[in-house]
Formats: structure tokens, C-alpha cells, sequence
């Protein structure tokens, strides 16, 4: 009998820990994927976050580094400077890499380090207790802010893709969801593409990918979902920000 769909071998057999409707688990799957279609799993070398994906070095079987909060960027720097033949890809949450790693992320985006970033946004610290992030949305309601996101007095959430596009160090910045089966192939493309430029040496290139979180907005996962599509897609449209190098006919 053929073989139609099994587990991608560059996952181990670890069970993931993640909530029930937490989409981190389809991420990972098509990291996974990507690297076995792509055969580098014997050359690549993801930095795991501190965040709810800590423990992301037990789900890859490819070699795997703990960076310090918010230091991934910086770790995948040394590791691809040292080992340039090697694949590096850092996985980050959007505490880590836009609230205490901002700054490695810009300065590695803005050289132009040729690493790929998978950044999980799901609007609020899920690790720590469900904290305002900078990706909350305006009015949306966290532990910290209990009568919702004033942007008079913290600001306005930070669009990471429309903020490393305007750097020329950037090859790739695109920004997608896995909400819906199109949505999830639209994903995996992305996430591919991004593999792919570090493979021909086209630096810096980052999927942002608009996650769920239901335990901390204290939702059920498909009314997450919906929560997703009717909140965050419309502050944070889906689509490419920066392609340096399109595929052919891509607009």
C-alpha cells in the first residue's frame, strides 16, 4: 500500500505540549516538512525561544540551540557566520522577537544575515500568563490590560513585516496565516521560499505566521480561529511585504 501522509521525518516522536488549538503544532510540522523536501536536515540548525516554543529543540531532529530570551537572532548570527554552509533558522514568539529581541532582529535583518525567521504572532505573552504584547491589538484585553490596549499610554502594536521591509538587508518579508487548509498551503510555500533564499545565499528572510492562542484569550480553538480572522487579519493584512527575488509571474 503507498504511503499518501505519514509524520515528517525532521519531527521526532516527541508529543508536543502545546494547548488544545494552539497552532504552533502546524508550524512546526511545515518547518519539518520544508526541511525533508529541501533534504538539509543533516546541515541545519534551528535556535529554539524562550516563549510557549522553549521546548522546540525536543520536536526537530535536526541540531537544535537554546538562545536566551530574545538573543536568537544574535545566536543564529554566530552559528552561520562560523558554519556558512550550515542551514539556521530561528522560531520566535512575539516577546521574543519584537518586544526584548527587537533590537538583534532589526540590526540582523539590516545586515542582511543570511538566516530565515519564522516569527509566531499571536498578539499576547501566552508563556508567562497571557500578558499584553507589542502585537496586542488596540482595546484587546489582557492580564495587563484588563480594560483593553490604550494606545495613548502603550503605544501602538508593532507590524514587524511593514517595519524589516523598508531595511535592504531584507530578501524576504511576508506575513500568513494557518487558519484554513488554503491558508496552511499558502504557509508552507512561504516558509519554503524563505529556506530556499538562505539555500542560494540571498540573506535575511522572515515568515510571519498570525497564530491562535484560545487558552489566554479564553476561547474555544474554532471560535479562536474566528477571532483571528475577524481581529488580527485586518490589522495585520496577510501578503508579501518584500520579495527581492519574485517567482516567476508572481506580482
Amino acid at each position: 500500500m503507498a504511503i499518501v501522509f505519514q509524520k515528517p521525518k525532521a519531527l521526532t516522536d516527541d508529543v508536543f505540549h502545546y494547548c488544545p488549538g494552539c497552532t504552533h503544532g502546524i508550524i512546526h510540522r511545515l518547518i519539518a516538512e520544508t526541511i525533508d523536501e529541501l533534504e538539509i536536515e543533516g546541515r541545519t540548525v534551528g535556535i529554539a525561544p524562550v516563549g510557549c516554543a522553549v521546548l522546540a529543540y525536543n520536536y526537530f531532529a535536526c541540531d537544535m540551540v537554546e538562545a536566551a530570551h530574545g538573543r536568537a537572532p544574535a545566536v543564529a548570527t554566530g552559528i552561520k557566520r562560523a558554519r556558512p554552509d550550515n542551514i539556521v533558522f530561528t522560531y520566535q514568539g512575539d516577546g521574543d522577537l519584537a518586544a526584548i529581541g527587537m533590537a538583534e532582529t532589526v540590526h540582523a535583518a539590516t545586515r542582511g544575515e543570511n538566516i530565515t525567521v519564522i516569527f509566531v504572532n499571536n498578539a499576547i505573552y501566552g508563556m508567562t500568563g497571557g500578558q499584553m504584547a507589542p502585537t496586542s491589538l488596540p482595546g484587546q484585553v489582557t492580564q495587563t490590560s484588563p480594560y483593553g490596549r490604550d494606545t495613548e499610554s502603550a503605544g501602538f502594536p508593532i507590524r514587524v513585516c511593514e517595519l524589516l521591509s523598508t531595511l535592504d538587508g531584507v530578501a524576504l518579508a511576508q506575513r500568513v496565516t494557518v487558519d484554513t487548509v488554503k491558508n496552511v498551503r499558502a504557509a508552507k510555500k512561504a516558509i519554503r521560499r524563505a529556506f530556499e533564499n538562505q539555500v542560494n545565499k540571498r540573506g535575511y528572510s522572515i515568515v510571519e505566521v498570525l497564530s491562535s492562542c484560545p487558552t489566554n484569550w479564553g476561547l474555544e480553538p474554532n471560535d479562536a480561529l474566528e477571532w483571528l480572522r475577524d481581529n488580527m487579519v485586518p490589522y495585520y493584512p496577510i501578503g508579501v511585504y518584500k520579495d527581492l527575488y519574485p517567482e516567476e509571474g508572481q506580482t
